[in-house]
């Protein structure tokens, strides 16, 4: 792997670290409350732009939470800058990540299986 992709993938996850913990520490929105994670950030390889993938677990508050991520953007990115030493600070992109959800989705379907192949076994 190239020098220059191993930099950008230690700047992407200082990124995420750092995001999650001013999210978490700086910002005081009621909106941004329940079960969350920042999962990964992808920065452009310009440091221009960096994709902030946010997993939410509660339906009813993914919306909320998102728009007011992207409403602190401005702010959020500013202490971003203010903590790294890097020569841009990336304008942040937050998306939605289901990726949790997903996992969370496939271990029931996987108990719900084992379950059944067991009370199969019994039977026979």
């Amino acid at each position: 792997m190239p020098a220059a992709f191993q930099r950008i993938d230690r700047i992407s996850d200082e990124v995420r670290t750092q995001v999650d913990r001013i999210i978490r520490e700086e910002l005081h929105d009621p909106r941004i409350d329940g079960t969350w994670s920042v999962t990964r950030a992808e920065v452009t390889r310009d440091l221009r732009y960096a994709k902030i993938y946010v997993s939410v677990l509660e339906d009813d508050k993914r919306k909320p939470l998102l728009q007011a991520l992207k409403g602190a953007g401005g702010y959020i990115r500013r202490l971003l800058g203010q903590n790294m030493i890097i020569r841009y600070s990336p304008e942040l992109i937050f998306v939605d990540d289901h990726n949790i959800e997903y996992g969370v989705h496939i271990a029931q379907v996987l108990g719900q299986v084992s379950t059944g192949e067991a009370e199969d076994g019994e039977d026979a």
